[in-house]
């Protein structure tokens, strides 16, 4: 009996783990001005069902459009995208039960960041209307110093209403963290700097500009799993563009792009990001589309087209697939919810669940451990 009361222990702690490694916290930053919003939203997500239950939010804030969490999951950063008076803020953070600590704010050196991004020692933030970038160092608490680097972008582009300026869209770490990749909307350009994590002032280093097309608008980018291609989405006219990656350098591959040949109307891609399996690439289009494009990745890394399917809702700003690799959630920042989409794991295609996350003005969607 002793023997059989073991076994059913062993059996139940099993199981419990189990369901524990299936639970992951996701983390949603909003905009707090077009309705009712804390800010930052903490929610227990899990990735056998695609359920969902709200465990914590933040204290109100303004506008934490964009967020990062730190590596060992303690701390979290995001932006507080408020023109002029913009800030970055720094909180501790405990994933278990999505608690959020307030720990202090500096300037954004910048109008409207619009992207964040954090490794054990900085916190790098693009500026999209003030077209900067701008570096601060972390203090042993998790709490930001003053931004150590500036980094001011000058130009423009061929829209006028849309390119008026230099635009810094995002910055990326290159897949081994020597190289930050910084998108410029305003002068169709990718700036790729030399990283070093260590300096003191000059973390960023500029190593060379690579132009894309004219009037193209280039937004967020990614690497593919086995870090030798670089996937980048252009807002403006929903180009994307396939690059060979090697030590921060880029090769053009192919040019596609996520607009279906009879769309009539206007175009404004957001957010592109690949399967935890390295097999499909997924980009999204607001404007008048509100699509989702799924795309195979061949083994040259070259991209097919699989589908475009509905978002279910305007306004699709930013999407996040679940560490697992089953669903697919988009936040749409002006029907205020997040769609859960379902991946079928051998074509790549999406299903709708029929879940919603009824949120104000989802922006960005974060996954950590639970």
């Amino acid at each position: 009996m002793k023997k059989i009361g073991f076994l059913l222990s062993a059996f139940f702690l099993v199981l419990t783990a189990n369901a524990q490694d299936k639970i992951y916290s996701l983390v949603v930053g909003t905009y707090t001005n077009p309705c009712e919003s804390n800010g930052i939203y903490v929610y227990d997500f899990s990735t056998d069902t695609g359920d969902f239950s709200l465990k914590s939010t933040s204290d109100k804030i303004i506008n934490p459009s964009y967020l990062t969490i730190s590596g060992d999951t303690k701390f979290l950063y995001s932006v507080n995208e408020n023109g002029a008076d913009s800030q970055v803020s720094a909180f501790g953070f405990n994933s278990k039960n999505g608690k959020l600590n307030f720990l202090n704010s500096q300037d954004s050196h910048g109008a409207d960041p619009c992207y964040i991004i954090n490794d054990e020692k900085n916190v790098i933030v693009a500026n999209y209307s003030g077209g900067s970038i701008s570096v601060f160092g972390k203090n042993a608490d998790g709490s930001l110093n003053k931004a150590k680097q500036v980094i001011q972008h000058e130009g423009k582009g061929i829209n006028a209403q849309r390119q008026e300026s230099a635009h810094v869209h995002m910055v990326y770490f290159s897949p081994d963290k020597k190289y930050v990749f910084a998108n410029d909307l305003g002068t169709d350009q990718i700036s790729v700097y030399k990283y070093d994590k260590n300096a003191p002032e000059k973390v960023l280093e500029l190593k060379e500009r690579i132009a894309v097309k004219l009037g193209s608008g280039p937004r967020h980018l990614t690497f593919s799993k086995d870090g030798k291609f670089a996937y980048l989405l252009q807002e403006l006219d929903g180009t994307l563009t396939v690059f060979k990656y090697k030590n921060g350098s880029l090769k053009q591959l192919q040019e596609t792009t996520i607009v279906a040949k009879d769309f009539k109307g206007e175009n404004s891609a957001a957010d592109i990001h690949i399967s935890p399996n390295g097999k499909f690439l997924y980009a999204t289009n607001r404007g008048d589309a509100n699509t989702i494009n799924a795309f195979v990745i061949n083994k040259k890394g070259t991209l097919d087209l699989v589908n475009q399917v509905s978002t279910k809702g305007k306004g699709p700003r930013n999407f996040v697939i679940d560490p697992t690799g089953k669903f697919l959630l988009v936040g749409h920042q002006y029907t205020n919810e997040i769609v859960i989409f379902k991946i079928d794991e051998t074509t790549g295609k999406l299903s709708d669940t029929g879940k919603r996350i009824e949120l104000c003005a989802p922006v960005c969607l974060v996954f950590t451990k639970a």
